[in-house]
């Protein structure tokens, strides 16, 4: 046997794996998404939670901007009065 034929022969085999791989992907993508079609449970709404969250006060306001403002000049290696917050809100 010549030398480019046990080349030839190494590469075919790699390129012939890889394509198996992608065609075995493709079938395993296609009976998952048929599965998930059939057990599809609806979405719960999640607005009125976020409304909620918003519509409740956030104790010691100036206490949780301080700690979190000194935080943020910490990790950005600048002085607290470096920063300028423009708004502060619970999520």
């Amino acid at each position: 046997m010549s030398d480019w034929f046990v080349v030839g022969m190494g590469i075919g085999i790699v390129f012939i794996g890889l394509i198996c791989i992608v065609i075995l992907s493709k079938i395993l993508s296609a009976v998952c998404m048929l599965s998930e079609k059939k057990e599809a449970i609806p979405k719960q709404n999640t607005v009125p939670a976020a409304v909620t969250a918003v519509d409740q006060k956030i104790e010691n306001r100036e206490e949780i901007i301080a700690a979190v403002s000194a935080v943020v000049a910490e990790e950005l290696g600048t002085d607290i009065s470096a920063l300028r917050i423009l708004s502060f809100k619970k999520i």
